[in-house]
């Protein structure tokens, strides 16, 4: 198996509430790829922008999104991953989804609801961090807030590659910068940062920050400011595995259990 992961970090702006039109405007961006890629990081709630109105009818349209996901997988020849609203009972939930040729590979619950923009009050937590493979490479995703949760995103060596898709506002873009960086180092993993630009119904504006860092913590490829780009990047297994043999931190981390 290959030592070395391509991904596709997708950084752009998002029509507020209208999952067609971004479902379109994604498929316009794909066709602008000139090379290939094996994984595709679309930002937080990508259909929707983070809107807690009108969840039912996005939620609505979950099949179709992942239709269409599954679809951009095969097209692509690539795993496409990226959160969405859905519904499950009477509860929603802030979900992240794997997809690649033959579909659903691996979901995620957002665990840490912002309760500052009353998330809380319209989602219900999820509660298993879940880990995916692409080749020998173990992926972990996670969204947004959980960036600010350092127990939870810790890695007992069950992943090389973290991953959080975000709609983080321009106002606390140095946390966003800071601790993508501290979440590298602390857990000696690679650590791509994918979030939105534009402006959203709420009158917040998103500066992106999109980024990949190695595990000494250095950004290695990051998006233009304010500027809708997908920017691709080659991660090396050996590179992370010697660094690992060479400072070995994660043989003398804490264990823990997470209470529900």
């Amino acid at each position: 198996m290959s030592d070395s992961l391509k991904i596709s970090l997708v950084q752009t702006k998002l029509i507020w509430g209208d999952v067609d039109a971004n479902l379109k405007h994604f498929s316009d961006l794909f066709h602008k790829l000139k090379e290939s890629t094996d994984l595709l990081i679309l930002p937080e709630m990508f259909t929707s922008g983070f809107l807690m109105e009108n969840k039912d009818t996005i939620a609505q349209k979950e099949n179709y999104t992942l239709a269409w996901m599954k679809d951009q997988a095969t097209k692509l020849e690539a795993v496409v991953l990226g959160s969405i609203i859905v519904k499950e009972d009477d509860n929603y939930f802030n979900r992240l989804y794997v997809i690649d040729n033959s579909g659903v590979i691996c979901s995620y619950d957002k665990r840490h609801l912002f309760r500052m923009g009353e998330e809380d009050q319209h989602f219900k937590a999820g509660n298993q961090r879940n880990i995916f493979t692409i080749g020998n490479w173990r992926i972990c995703p996670l969204i947004c807030y959980d960036l600010r949760f350092p127990v939870w995103s810790r890695n007992r060596n069950e992943y090389d590659l973290l991953i959080y898709v975000a709609n983080w506002p321009s106002a606390r873009r140095a946390v966003w910068n800071t601790l993508l960086q501290a979440r590298a180092m602390e857990n000696q993993s690679f650590v791509a940062g994918v979030n939105r630009v534009g402006s959203d119904a709420q009158n917040l504006t998103y500066t992106g920050d999109s980024c990949l860092i190695d595990a000494k913590g250095k950004v290695l490829h990051k998006c233009k400011e304010n500027e809708s780009e997908i920017i691709s990047c080659v991660i090396d297994r050996k590179q992370l595995n010697d660094f690992r043999v060479k400072f070995p931190v994660l043989f003398d981390a804490d264990s823990f259990q997470i209470k529900e």
